[in-house]
């Protein structure tokens, strides 16, 4: 999966360091006489990081694929983007119910979706009764229970996150490098697996260095951004630094004083004080 990831960076145009660390990555865990789960059990993150070649992000990314036998970034990079994929790595949900638990509840994480196992959202939804609830909430507990002991990473979406997150200004710059890439045609498109039945490779991707955050930019590929026409306005962007890893959507505001400008959701205060240095907005 490693060795997947690497070709897939390289092929849309990732900085050569990040596609030789996944391939040094695998090398080095292809030579160990030891399994990387026996070395998470027993040593924790640091026994990965300690590996020749695995530094702490990758050995966040191994602890993400040994608990959880997915690796969000090859979704992203293979265009199965977006919070549906992440719903269905919970054995017993796949794509078809994480819609439908995404668009009836409004479950955009997996401890949200935790919370809703507890709180009688999720057993409201037809299909779900209450063994299955239960199933629900005894695999989410283990696996989230596990990451918060292990430290392995959680993306959560705007700013006020348990971790660190890039600052409005490196977000809106990437989405400034995405949008000006797409404009003329500089970008590798994917093939995502959602809302295209001919397998049209339309999706443009941006990968990029900014303050030392390795960001990933797509445009939104979910229903409700079809649904609002906003395929081509909203960016998502995945950013991960040291293990780290965080997920913000930029959108250009409709509404109030930055009415026109590019906004990071969630972080309104904090494009309010760049206003001056993007374009003006809210000098009016």
């Amino acid at each position: 999966m490693l060795e997947q990831v690497a070709t897939l960076l390289e092929a849309q145009h990732a900085s050569p360091y990040r596609v030789g660390a996944f391939r040094r990555g695998a090398a080095t865990l292809r030579a160990s006489d030891r399994e990387a789960a026996d070395i998470l059990a027993t040593e924790g993150l640091a026994g990965l990081d300690a590996l020749p070649g695995i530094g702490r992000s990758l050995a966040s990314v191994i602890a993400e694929l040994v608990e959880t036998g997915h690796l969000g970034l090859l979704h992203r990079l293979e265009g199965r983007v977006g919070v549906e994929a992440l719903l269905a790595t919970v054995p017993g949900i796949g794509p078809d119910t994480a819609h439908r638990i995404h668009d009836a509840l409004g479950v955009e994480t997996l401890e949200e979706l935790e919370l809703a196992a507890h709180d009688g959202r999720l057993e409201a939804l037809r299909g779900f009764g209450p063994r299955r609830v239960r199933a629900v909430r005894d695999l989410l507990a283990a696996r989230l229970d596990r990451s918060s002991r292990r430290g392995a990473r959680r993306v959560h979406d705007g700013g006020a996150g348990d971790g660190p997150t890039p600052s409005v200004s490196t977000l809106l710059a990437a989405d400034e490098e995405y949008r000006a890439g797409v404009e003329i045609g500089a970008l590798r498109r994917i093939a995502p697996r959602r809302f295209n039945p001919t397998g049209e490779a339309w999706l443009p991707v941006l990968h990029t260095e900014r303050d030392g955050w390795h960001l990933t930019a797509l445009f939104s590929n979910t229903a409700r951004a079809h649904e609002l026409h906003a395929t081509r306005d909203w960016v998502v962007l995945y950013a991960e630094r040291d293990g780290h890893e965080s997920r913000a959507t930029v959108v250009t505001e409709t509404h109030g004083p930055l009415a026109g400008t590019r906004v990071v959701r969630g972080r309104g205060a904090e494009c309010a004080e760049l206003a001056p240095s993007v374009g003006g907005a809210g000098a009016d």
